[in-house]
């Protein structure tokens, strides 16, 4: 496992080196089209485009759904055993490519993270590892991606234990590191060592300033909360559209619009963060119909609170359209700008005079604590990209208070609400991880002698003398349960032949009140043995009858999983 988290190490971070330069590759020949005289308006178009082109991979060449990454390596954990399909390896690549190369609204961390862990699955598959193996080699694979995405070793390390849900053990915690460690040298050899925001600490903070980062904290998790729920929204209203090509049409038409008004929306935005953090504020007045605004204070809150606010629209739409591309890198644009508005419009009112450029490195930890549910995440990341640990106490602060807040409004982040929705979210509480694992269809036993409603006592009687259980379904010919037998009902009168003939198995049986479909969950399995205090539970499939559920068995499967989950690799 430990030479496996270094192979896998290198392959994440040649992804996310992959990703990064094909990226880079198409907005340079894009930015050179658009720059030509009279060609500028096709940065209007080019969003759409790169979403089309993407769309048409993924349906024509790929052939099956590629889902957001972070939330695809969720469910692969949760409900496919680690497994995840040979062409994520590479469609997240091309796809995320052409979406933000051609100014998509979204980041790269999500499909670099889809990739990675694809390579991770598919080498477990190959080489025949357990569940917990192959987990633990997904975990190495997001590790990687992340650090070699962002050159942020800790931080990638902490984003695996706190939002992919590993546990941290010793035994997983030495390839972690060897896996990241390994991702970010491969990132550090064909992009540079340079930090992706470089920011210079000047001055750290003073303790007048620490009550303003809470007071960022609760701003940051209000934001992150408007992120949330407008990204569900958006999200929503795409569902409802049946056609993909009308999700498309729409979704380029809006983000064509919408570049208009906020050309800083086009692709990624680093270079929007980069000049929040050097505490600059009229940086957003260069292009668009901004331009012809004057520099005045009260323009510069309209047109920071408008971009803050429709940069989540506009990542929603390039996803709900058929995009793909990850949310770390919306998120940090809006917590850098968030952090700007904030500080400025304290200063403004002369009370204090805040360091515009920190407030906005804080910022950008509050949105991912807030948005992502991630604090740790959050905190770490965000040192890491800039350099930053000197103002690692301002950062704690705000990142806390604003998951705090965040985390009351919504439970789960945008990441995990669908599979939380499903009831297919890992968390890490154990045993709420084993109840999700288990299915209520593989714990089915179908050895019980079954009789038709027809049948008299003498063949009942007849059936009883070769069975070894103490129930029997009673099944019509379209296999539809009617009702059951139980022994210890009929215990007196299977010892009276004369009674063979004449009593018939419809007149013995009943109807179960408790039963269960192998649709449900483990949750409403356990519910339905501590309401009926029954040893075996009928499942039922639409009427029909598939078998019995026992509570030994049941049992059986939980301490099975139990040692799989805690056992070392």
């Amino acid at each position: 496992m430990i030479i496996l988290s270094v192979v896998i190490g290198i392959a994440a971070g040649l992804a996310a080196v992959i990703i990064k330069q094909s990226v880079g590759l198409i907005h340079h020949l894009v930015h050179n089209l658009t720059s030509l005289e009279g060609f500028e308006w096709l940065y209007l178009i080019t969003p759409g485009v790169g979403i089309l082109l993407a769309v048409l991979f993924i349906k024509y060449i790929v052939r099956r759904p590629v889902r957001h990454g972070i939330p695809n390596v969720l469910y692969a954990i949760s409900k496919n055993q680690g497994q995840m399909n040979r062409h994520n390896m590479i469609s997240s690549v091309v796809a995320s490519s052409f979406t933000v190369g051609f100014g998509g609204s979204v980041g790269l961390e999500g499909p670099t993270v889809s990739t990675g862990a694809a390579i991770g699955a598919n080498l477990g598959k190959a080489l025949h590892l357990n569940y917990r193996q192959i987990t633990l080699l997904l975990g190495c694979a997001c590790a990687g991606a992340m650090s070699a995405i962002f050159k942020a070793p800790i931080a990638a390390i902490v984003f695996v234990l706190e939002v992919i849900m590993l546990d941290l053990t010793l035994t997983s915690l030495v390839p972690l590191l060897l896996s990241s460690a390994s991702a970010v040298v491969v990132s550090y050899t064909f992009l540079g060592q340079q930090v992706v925001y470089p920011f210079i600490v000047g001055h750290t903070y003073t303790l007048n300033e620490l009550l303003f980062y809470v007071l960022l904290g609760l701003v940051c998790g209000l934001v992150a909360t408007y992120f949330t729920r407008m990204y569900k929204y958006i999200e929503g209203l795409f569902e409802r559209i049946k056609s993909g090509w009308y999700r498309l049409l729409y979704g380029a038409i809006s983000l064509g619009i919408l570049m208009i008004f906020f050309p800083h929306l086009f692709g990624e935005g680093y270079e929007v963060i980069n000049g929040a953090l050097k505490g600059e504020l009229f940086y957003l007045h260069d292009v668009g119909i901004f331009s012809h605004m004057n520099d005045t204070f009260v323009n510069f809150v309209i047109i920071m609170t408008l971009t803050i606010g429709v940069k989540v629209i506009a990542t929603s739409v390039t996803f709900g359209s058929g995009g793909v591309g990850g949310i770390f890198a919306p998120t940090l644009f809006m917590g850098a700008n968030t952090g700007v508005l904030f500080a400025s419009l304290i200063n403004r009112f002369n009370w204090i005079e805040l360091p515009v450029k920190n407030f906005a490195l804080i910022g950008m930890a509050g949105l991912i604590a807030g948005v992502l549910h991630a604090p740790l995440t959050g905190l770490f990341l965000i040192a890491d990209l800039s350099g930053g640990y000197r103002m690692f106490l301002p950062l704690m602060i705000t990142a806390t208070i604003s998951y705090v807040v965040a985390k009351s409004f919504e439970e789960h982040s945008v990441y995990t609400h669908q599979l939380a929705k499903r009831k297919e979210l890992l968390t890490h509480d154990k045993d709420h991880n084993i109840m999700t694992l288990m299915e209520v269809n593989k714990l089915i036993e179908t050895d019980f002698a079954i009789i038709s409603p027809d049948a008299n006592l003498g063949d009942l009687v007849h059936v009883i003398s070769k069975a070894h259980r103490n129930l029997f379904p009673v099944v019509d010919n379209k296999g539809m349960l009617k009702g059951m037998v139980k022994m210890d009902d009929i215990r007196e009168i299977i010892f009276k032949p004369e009674k063979y003939q004449e009593v018939k198995v419809k007149d013995l049986m009943y109807m179960p009140a408790y039963f269960i479909s192998p649709d449900d969950s483990m949750e409403d399995l356990v519910e339905v043995f501590r309401k009926s205090a029954r040893f075996n539970i009928a499942v039922i499939d639409k009427g029909k009858y598939r078998g019995f559920i026992s509570r030994a068995n049941a049992f059986t499967a939980y301490r099975n999983y139990l040692k799989m989950l805690s056992s070392g690799y």
